[in-house]
């Protein structure tokens, strides 16, 4: 079975209404579908565009007003995948979880249904300027073309919870990110191809690209969006099906094949998902 997936490089710029926001976000999923798309990734942070809109009173928005634009994005993003009938990974978007923010992640399936994966890991900038919370745990979801996962930027970087995701049976892992520079890009990216290579299964990446200006720490965006594959022999030698051009305004899309990922877990040059070790560690308690 394959899966056409399709990962945004979000251009981040200044914008006047919600309804500039929702135009390019459909923008992309036109532009997606025109290559029959059945997934399409947004980046994390991505609704922090909304925060460029200028206050009642002429003020800047900040962090803790993102959460009033939560039925608007949801009603929006459900619309999108109910009328285009495609699967919706919409980045992550702020949220108030009783009096508390965390940065969730949404899917928006073509039936009009919606779950949602809290980021389990947050970064120092999350924590003490922001004030954000962390996820309580992992979940996987099933649809019509396999179980995936979604872990958030950060997230990726942890073998053990990529490692639970797969024990759960998810063979591909969505990752939206949000990165400002070079080295924090490159810890994600990275990361993401270790944890392809170490469990055997899909990491679809994306990032932010552009800048936002008036919306403190969302003022620069190194981003890049990549299609990676374990290294094996039926896939590129470097694991890569398709990226992005760094910092440009596009998407990338590609097919994941799931049948070459169960035949290199039987019989790759490396079976490193049937070879770990649980006698000496788990996949979770």
């Amino acid at each position: 079975m394959k899966i056409r997936v399709s990962a945004v490089q979000y251009h981040l710029h200044t914008i006047e209404r919600f309804e500039d926001f929702a135009n390019q976000c459909e923008h992309y999923i036109k532009a997606a579908l025109e290559f029959e798309t059945e997934f399409i990734l947004f980046p994390e942070f991505f609704t922090t565009q909304l925060l460029s809109i200028k206050g009642e009173n002429g003020e800047s928005l900040t962090i803790n007003d993102l959460p009033s634009f939560t039925e608007q994005y949801v009603d929006t993003f459900t619309n999108f995948a109910k009328q285009y009938n495609v699967h919706i990974i919409a980045g992550t978007h702020v949220v108030n979880v009783e009096g508390k923010l965390r940065n969730r992640a949404h899917l928006f399936y073509p039936n009009g249904n919606v779950v949602t994966q809290d980021k389990l890991h947050i970064t120092p900038t999350e924590v003490h300027e922001w004030n954000m919370s962390k996820g309580d745990g992992l979940e996987v979801f099933d649809t019509d073309k396999g179980r995936i996962a979604l872990l958030t930027c950060y997230d990726i970087e942890f073998p053990e919870i990529v490692r639970m995701a797969k024990a759960k049976g998810a063979d591909v892992i969505f990752c939206p990110s949000c990165t400002d520079d070079r080295h924090g890009f490159h810890r994600v990216r990275y990361t993401s191809h270790a944890r392809a290579i170490e469990n055997q299964v899909y990491v679809v990446l994306t990032g932010t690209v552009g800048a936002l200006p008036t919306v403190d720490f969302m003022r620069m965006n190194f981003g890049q969006a990549a299609i990676i594959t374990p290294n094996d022999v039926p896939f590129p030698p470097k694991g890569l099906l398709a990226e992005g051009e760094i910092n440009n305004d596009m998407l990338v899309t590609a097919d994941l094949d799931l049948d070459l990922l169960y035949q290199v877990r039987e019989k790759g040059s490396v079976t490193t998902w049937r070879d770990r070790r649980t006698d000496l560690y788990t996949d979770w308690k």
